[in-house]
C-alpha cells in the first residue's frame, strides 16, 4: 500500500468509480472491503490518518456486548457474536481470545451473571470462544491478587475477544489496496458534486500534502466519517437535523502488575450504570470506559478530569492497593458516533450501539452508529442499501471470508511482531540487509527501526503520530516513551520521505505538544 501509486490511480481514474468513500475509519473501511469483495470499484479518502479518530482509540475488545443482553438488545448481541468469530477467523493475528473474571459479592450477583453469561454462551453458538463457568474465592485471589476480599464469595469467567484496533484498519485498508481499491490518508472532502436535479454525484477533494485538488465522480457517495457525519449531512443540506450524538470514552494506561496476571477484571455494575474493564493489552493495563455526552466533535478529544476520577475511584472500590494519578502511562479518550435517538436527552448509556443507514433526498448514502466489533457486516448493510438506492447490480457480499493482510501462513510470529502476520518476515529481512535498522527505538520496548522504515514503504505512515500512535500503538501505551521516540522517527521518516531538516524539526515539536495531552499530570489542573 503506497501513496504516490493510490495518487498515481486517483489521477488516471476521476471518473466512473462506483463507489466513494468519505472517511477511513471502522466503517469506511468496513464498506470498501464489501463493495469490493462483489467487484465494485472503490475509492476511500481519509482527511488524516487512517483510524485517526474514534476507530483507534476504543477499548480493544471484539465482544458482543454482555451489557446489550442485559438491555435485552437481543439481535445487536447475536450479530456482534456471529462478526466477532468472523473476525477472529479472517485476522487470527490481531485479534485473540481473552477470559475476563466478574468479582462476586453477594448471592443475588452469583445467579444473575451466572444465569445471564450462559446464556450468552448459548447465543454464541457454535462460535463460542470459552465455556463461562464459576470460579472460587481462592482461585480469584490467585487470578486478581489485588482483588479486594472483604466479602468476595468467588468469581464468574467468560470469554471474549481482544484486537489490535488502529492496526486492524491499517491492515484491512491494505487487503482493500490489494483487491484493487483506491485507498488514500490525508485526502480531506471539501464539497459534494451534485447534477442539475441535485442528485450527489461526485466529490471535490484536496491531497492536504501536497495541496492539489480533484473533482471525483461516481455512482454513489458514502458519508462514512462517524462523529462528523453532521458535517458531511450539512455539505449536501445546510439545515440538515443533527444525526449524531457523540458520547466520550475515557481510559487510562499503567502497568499490567496492577492486575497481577493475564485476566482481565470486569465490574460489571458501576455508581453510573457501565461497566468499567481492566484488561490486559499489549504488556500493558488498560482502565475503562466512561461514558459522557459531548456537544462537539473533536478530532483529538481529551479525558475530562470527572472521568479521570471515576476510573481511579472505580477501581479503589475494588482493588487492595489501587493506582493513583502518579501511575498512569497514558490517557486518552475517543467519540462515539452514537446514533442520536428522537428523544432530546437521552442518556448515551441506553442509545442504541447498533448501527442504520440513512439515504438522502439527494442520494448521499450515510452509515451512523456502530463499533468495530460488527465494521463488517455495517460495511455489507451499507453496500446492499447503496445498490439498492442507486439500481446498480453487483456480485453477492464476499467479506464475510476475506483474510486480512498479514494472515499468517504457518507458524505465526511470535512477541511483537505477532501483530504484523505473516508481514514479519519481510520486516526482518529489512534488518537483515542493513543490520542498523535493528536497532530499537526506545531501551524498554521491542520496536525497531525496521518497522518504521516499513511503514512508511508500505502502511502510509507519513508522520510521526501516524507510526507512534496508530502503528506502533506506544502513544497509548506510554505517553512518555512515545516523546522520546519522536527523535529517532522523526529521522527516519525525513530520510524516507525526502523531507527537509526544517520539516523534521517541526514535526518532532508537533508530535510531543499532541503526545504531552496523553501524559496525566500527577496533580489535577
Amino acid at each position: 500500500m503506497k501513496r504516490n501509486e493510490s495518487l498515481a490511480q486517483l489521477r488516471a481514474q476521476q471518473e466512473g468509480w462506483d463507489v466513494i468513500v468519505i472517511g477511513g475509519g471502522s466503517s469506511g473501511l468496513g464498506i470498501a472491503l464489501d463493495a469490493l469483495s462483489r467487484g465494485l470499484s472503490v475509492v476511500l479518502l481519509e482527511k488524516a490518518d487512517f483510524a485517526k479518530g474514534t476507530s483507534s482509540r476504543s477499548t480493544k475488545l471484539l465482544h458482543g456486548g454482555v451489557r446489550y443482553l442485559a438491555q435485552g438488545d437481543v439481535m445487536l448481541v447475536l450479530e456482534a457474536l456471529k462478526e466477532r468469530g468472523l473476525m477472529m477467523k479472517n485476522a487470527p493475528h490481531l485479534s485473540r481470545k481473552q477470559s475476563f473474571i466478574i468479582p462476586i459479592y453477594s448471592l443475588w450477583d452469583q445467579l444473575k451473571y451466572g444465569v445471564g453469561l450462559k446464556v450468552y454462551d448459548l447465543m454464541a453458538g457454535g462460535l463460542r470462544i470459552g465455556r463461562s463457568h464459576w470460579l472460587s474465592r481462592k482461585k480469584v485471589v490467585e487470578k486478581i491478587p489485588s482483588i479486594r476480599q472483604q466479602g468476595l464469595r468467588g468469581g464468574v469467567v467468560y470469554y471474549d475477544g481482544q484486537f489490535d484496533d488502529a492496526r486492524l484498519a491499517v491492515s484491512v485498508a491494505k487487503t482493500c489496496t490489494e483487491m484493487g481499491g483506491c485507498m488514500l490518508n490525508y485526502t480531506g472532502v471539501t464539497g459534494l458534486l451534485k447534477d442539475g436535479s441535485g442528485q450527489v454525484v461526485g466529490v471535490q477533494a484536496k491531497d492536504e500534502i501536497s495541496g492539489d485538488t480533484f473533482e471525483l465522480r461516481g455512482k454513489a457517495v458514502v458519508n462514512a466519517t462517524g462523529v462528523f457525519t453532521d458535517e458531511v449531512l450539512r455539505m449536501d443540506q445546510p439545515g440538515a437535523r443533527r444525526s449524531i450524538m457523540p458520547s466520550q470514552g475515557a481510559h487510562l494506561t499503567l502497568d499490567l502488575s496492577f492486575l497481577g496476571g493475564q485476566d482481565a477484571l470486569m465490574i460489571p455494575e458501576t455508581s453510573d450504570g457501565r461497566v468499567l474493564f481492566g484488561i490486559p493489552w499489549q504488556g500493558k493495563l488498560v482502565l475503562g470506559t466512561t461514558d459522557t455526552p459531548r456537544s462537539i466533535a473533536e478530532a483529538e478529544p481529551k479525558a475530562m478530569e470527572e472521568e479521570i476520577d471515576f476510573i481511579l475511584q472505580t477501581c479503589a472500590e475494588y482493588m487492595t492497593a489501587p493506582p493513583t494519578r502518579a501511575d498512569v502511562l497514558s490517557v486518552f479518550a475517543g467519540l462515539r458516533p452514537l446514533a442520536a435517538p428522537k428523544e432530546e436527552g437521552a442518556a448515551t448509556k441506553v442509545v442504541s450501539r447498533s448501527h442504520k443507514v440513512v439515504v438522502s433526498d439527494s442520494g448521499l448514502v450515510s452509515i451512523l452508529g456502530g463499533k468495530w466489533t460488527t465494521f463488517r457486516r455495517m460495511g455489507q448493510d451499507t453496500v446492499d442499501e447503496l445498490l439498492k438506492a442507486k439500481g446498480m447490480a453487483a456480485g453477492e457480499s464476499r467479506s464475510a471470508g476475506q483474510r486480512i493482510d498479514g494472515f499468517p501462513n504457518g507458524q505465526p510470529a511470535k512477541g511483537h511482531w505477532a501483530a504484523y502476520g505473516s508481514n514479519a518476515v519481510a520486516i526482518q529481512e529489512l534488518i537483515q540487509g542493513m543490520p542498523d535498522l535493528g536497532d530499537r527505538l526506545h531501551p524498554d520496548y521491542p520496536y525497531t527501526k525496521a518497522e518504521v522504515v516499513w511503514m512508511v514503504r508500505e502502511e502510509m505512515a507519513m508522520r510521526i503520530e501516524d507510526v507512534l500512535a496508530r502503528r506502533l500503538r506506544i502513544l497509548f501505551l506510554d505517553a512518555k516513551a512515545a516523546i522520546a521516540m519522536a527523535g529517532p522517527v522523526g529521522d527516519l521518516l525525513q530520510q524516507e520521505l525526502g523531507y527537509s531538516e526544517q520539516w523534521k524539526t517541526e514535526e518532532v515539536e508537533a508530535f510531543k505538544a499532541l503526545a504531552s495531552r496523553y501524559v496525566l499530570d500527577t496533580q489535577p489542573a
